[in-house]
């Protein structure tokens, strides 16, 4: 059964994190993506810890499926190399720091020149704009310029990053929705087109009510740590034995919920009536169901309120989610074979129903697909190949 991309081919000249997981979805869903790489040392995620074997376990997490070629693009006979492959691909995507790719001879309209079907994608901190756009950028630093961390944390003295490098993973996911949104677009036109994609655009689109909050009211909204700022109660609680998450999300659920720990008459209180009310008497609120839910433990209280439907759960660790049976049964931690034995991995979030995504394969070596490309796509012969090596070009 084929895959929703298929016959689309992706020339990766990306590293690290916020490209290599736009290629990496796309790969997933049945894309030929090629990973143009240096010829010494490779993506720099290849040296990052820790190790399966010789091989990073970081790297072989977003690059799985994809082939790895080798290609020195500072070298006059590596760009003539880099520009036969340009002609021959629909996608080219690329996280240089802006104006290095121009610098090295690939402009937008340079590529436009060499094809001009191709959709050509640029993640990057600040975008190809702007006073900021040639400023390198990581992920700590754009969560922090992007108000992110000054709402996230225990309170407003603890600015607090995100756990996951949230910046690039968004970059990288709104690159992808841009490419599949170009290659739409030129199924219309036949032309193809610029995706300019910016970490620091992509976290300040996720804010969500931090920015409908602050247009509103004109206060800058501060961290309240699990708590929610406009619905109540929705937050972590202490029990006998530890914590849990509840998420009491409108008046129907919250005349469940004081049924079900035993205080129905908070119903009716006016300072509890309806969720405005209890927004407004936060604090009181959680004191008194804090005092509630030490009585019994997680167990007990995840039991009454499933059998409920009351949205609520525990607070999984990473080891747990590896045995969780709803993230089993949906296939979101899956085993890929490699050459050090199986690796557990995230697996494929988008579930097509007649093209299904899935893994293709293991991450690269380090120019595994040199003679695939060059003498299958090219058709450069073994001594040309050898030369071109001997020069560090390949």
């Amino acid at each position: 059964m084929s895959k929703p991309l298929e016959g689309i081919s992706v020339l990766d000249l990306t590293r690290v994190l916020a490209g290599p997981f736009c290629t990496m979805l796309l790969c997933d869903m049945g894309a030929n993506v090629v990973k143009v790489e240096r010829p010494e040392g490779g993506d720099d995620s290849r040296s990052f810890s820790p190790f399966v074997g010789d091989d990073s376990a970081y790297f072989m997490s977003i690059n799985r499926g994809k082939k790895s070629i080798t290609l020195n693009l500072k070298t006059v006979e590596g760009k003539k190399l880099l520009e036969r492959l340009i002609e021959r691909f629909d996608v080219l995507v690329e996280n240089f720091r802006p104006g290095v790719f121009e610098r090295l001879g690939f402009s937008a309209q340079r590529l436009r020149e060499i094809n001009p079907r191709l959709i050509y994608t640029c993640s990057s901190g600040f975008g190809h704009s702007g006073p900021m756009s040639h400023r390198t950028a990581y992920d700590l630093i754009i969560q922090g310029l992007s108000g992110m961390m000054s709402i996230t944390g225990p309170d407003e003295n603890s600015p607090t990053k995100v756990g996951s490098s949230i910046a690039d993973i968004f970059c990288g996911t709104f690159a992808c929705i841009g490419i599949l949104a170009a290659l739409h677009s030129r199924n219309l036109t036949g032309k193809g087109q610029k995706v300019d994609v910016a970490m620091l655009d992509s976290m300040v689109s996720v804010l969500e009510n931090a920015i409908a909050r602050y247009a509103a009211t004109g206060e800058p909204p501060v961290p309240i740590g699990n708590r929610h700022p406009s619905i109540a109660p929705f937050a972590s609680f202490k029990t006998l034995d530890g914590i849990i998450n509840i998420a009491v999300g409108n008046d129907v659920l919250w005349e469940k919920f004081c049924k079900a720990i035993g205080r129905p008459e908070m119903c009716d209180d006016p300072k509890f009536v309806n969720n405005p009310a209890r927004v407004r008497n936060l604090e009181e609120l959680m004191e008194i169901l804090g005092g509630e839910l030490e009585k019994r433990t997680s167990d007990e209280w995840l039991g009454v309120f499933g059998k409920l439907d009351i949205p609520s759960g525990k607070i999984n660790n990473i080891a747990d989610i590896f045995e969780d049976e709803q993230i089993r049964a949906r296939e979101m931690i899956v085993e890929v074979p490699h050459r050090c034995g199986n690796v557990k991995m995230p697996g494929v979030p988008i579930k097509f129903s007649d093209t299904p995504a899935s893994i293709a394969g293991p991450a690269p070596l380090l120019g595994e697909h040199n003679r695939e490309v060059y003498a299958g796509m090219l058709g450069l012969s073994d001594l040309e190949m050898e030369e071109l090596k001997r020069k560090g070009i390949i």
